[in-house]
This record gives C-alpha cells, sequence and structure tokens, in this order.
C-alpha cells in the first residue's frame, strides 16, 4: 500500500485494513472523484451497499483510478429488500453488475429487519454465495449479540464481520467483547460521531489540541488501538490524507479516560430489534 495503514486479520488470517473508506454519501461524478481521489490517497477498503445507490460510481472510480482491482477490497451489502431464499443472490449479482466486478472482498446483510423473519435465511444463501466464489467473506451490519448467535446457532458458520454505529460517543462495549469472543472483527460506522456532535465535546477537543491532531484523527486512532475498523467519510483530498495520517499519534491512559467520558450509553445507538432499513 502507498501509505502505512494498520491491519488486522479476520477469523482465517486474511489481512483486512482498520482504516477504510465510507461512501455512503458520495454519488455520481463527484461522488466517483472522491472515491478515486481516496484511492490515490492510499485506501484499500472501501465500503459501499445496495441502499446507498452509488454502487456504480464505486466501480468507475476503482476502474479509472488505475490501481488493480484486485487490490481493492469492496464491501457491498445485502439491502432488506433483497432477503431471502433466491433474492439474496438477484441482490449480490446486482450488486456485482453495478460495480462492474466479479466478486467482492466482503458482503454484509445490512439490517437483520427482524419483522420480516428473513436473516437466517439470507445468512444460509450468503454462505452458499462466499462457497460459489461471488463473495470472499461474509458477515453482518447492524446485529446485536442475541441476533449473530441465532446466525451461528443454525448454522455453525460465525460472522467474519459485525459492521456496527460505534464511536467514543456509542463505544458499544457488550457487542465488542462479545465480537472478540467469537472471533468476529468489529467494524464501525459512523466512527467520527457526526450524528452525536462528538467534535464539539470538550473532551475530545482536549485530547486533539494535546496531541496536535483533528478531533477525527482521535476518534480514528482511538478505534485503531481497539483492533476495530473504521470507515470514516471525506469528499476532500485533505480530509481522506488526514484521516490515514494516524502512524505519530499516540493515546495514553489520560486521553482514554477524557473520551471515556463521551459515552452516551448504548441505549443512543441505534436499536435494531426496532430499527429497520429496505
Amino acid at each position: 500500500m502507498p501509505v502505512d495503514i494498520p491491519m488486522t486479520t479476520l477469523a482465517d488470517g486474511t489481512a483486512m485494513p482498520l482504516i477504510g473508506f465510507g461512501t455512503s454519501s458520495l454519488k455520481g461524478r463527484a461522488g466517483c472523484e472522491a472515491i478515486t481521489n481516496a484511492l490515490h490517497a492510499g485506501y484499500r477498503l472501501v465500503d459501499t451497499a445496495a441502499q446507498y445507490g452509488n454502487e456504480a460510481a464505486v466501480g468507475e472510480a476503482i476502474r479509472t483510478s488505475g490501481i488493480d482491482p484486485e487490490q481493492v477490497l469492496v464491501t457491498t451489502k445485502i439491502a432488506g429488500g433483497d432477503q431471502g431464499r433466491g433474492t439474496t443472490e438477484r441482490g449480490l449479482r446486482e450488486s456485482l453488475r453495478r460495480l462492474g466486478l466479479e466478486r467482492v472482498f466482503l458482503t454484509l446483510i445490512h439490517w437483520p429487519n427482524p419483522s420480516r423473519g428473513l436473516a437466517l435465511e439470507t445468512w444460509r444463501e450468503l454462505i452458499e454465495l462466499r462457497d460459489a466464489g461471488l463473495t470472499e467473506h461474509i458477515g453482518v451490519s447492524n446485529f446485536r449479540p442475541e441476533q449473530l448467535q441465532e446466525l451461528i446457532d443454525a448454522t455453525g458458520v460465525t460472522p467474519e464481520v459485525n459492521q456496527i454505529q460505534l464511536s467514543p460517543a456509542l463505544p458499544r462495549h457488550s457487542s465488542v467483547a462479545f465480537h472478540r469472543e467469537k472471533g468476529i472483527v468489529t467494524e464501525a460506522w459512523g466512527p467520527l460521531g457526526g450524528r452525536e456532535q462528538l467534535s464539539d465535546q470538550f473532551a475530545v477537543q482536549k485530547v486533539a489540541a494535546k496531541r496536535g491532531v483533528s478531533a477525527a484523527q482521535v476518534c480514528l486512532r482511538w478505534a485503531v488501538d481497539q483492533g476495530i475498523v473504521a470507515i470514516p467519510k471525506a469528499s476532500s483530498a485533505a480530509r481522506q490524507a488526514a484521516n490515514l495520517d494516524l502512524t505519530s499519534i499516540h493515546l495514553d491512559d489520560e486521553d482514554r479516560r477524557l473520551l471515556d467520558s463521551v459515552d452516551l450509553g448504548e441505549e443512543r445507538a441505534w436499536d435494531s430489534r426496532e430499527h429497520e432499513e429496505w
């Protein structure tokens, strides 16, 4: 990689960058340009989803970047409307068509959507699609520990990744502990806590001033230090580069205690027993 990105490993030993690039708000030509810039900056893990409506832009960015597509680790997700037997395969194949790829690095179930009762059926089909070579790895997004356990108990196959809402404001201690126990990689969406106005918190600002870095860099270093994959979003080249520039940042125990003080509690995270997306 052009820059020194810290890595973690999936359960089978496959390397995965601890900093990836989130694309949920990047669409069209401007989105394609931002994603291309991110690839040139050194990002190699790129997160998208059918629900984001930007898989075509992600695929175009990979093609125009001049970077070997085999070096770009693309994550996509099965939308709520594509859950179920047969429709899961259709959804993934449509994602691959829009991306212009024969396979992706990682496919996740986007939300459990318990009112439909199709998460387990979808998980069984994802296992088959992995075995068929359409996706190298499989996991879930926004699943609670008990929802993960249901998949594991029924199939004997543990999701390799669970992508959840997580930041210093929402550290999700119980989920992270469960993931570690089961060998699941924790991936953080919203790692900069934009919804929680994390950058405005005095504790975060104090740590950032002490270290001479941005609030975003503090939040990302906090995640990386725990072995949590973070996928920040940024459209400007300067912010993209800054979010990757973590090697010289070191948090001490005092910093971590300050960051612990901004924890808003588990109840402030979106609850996938109730919140559903299609």
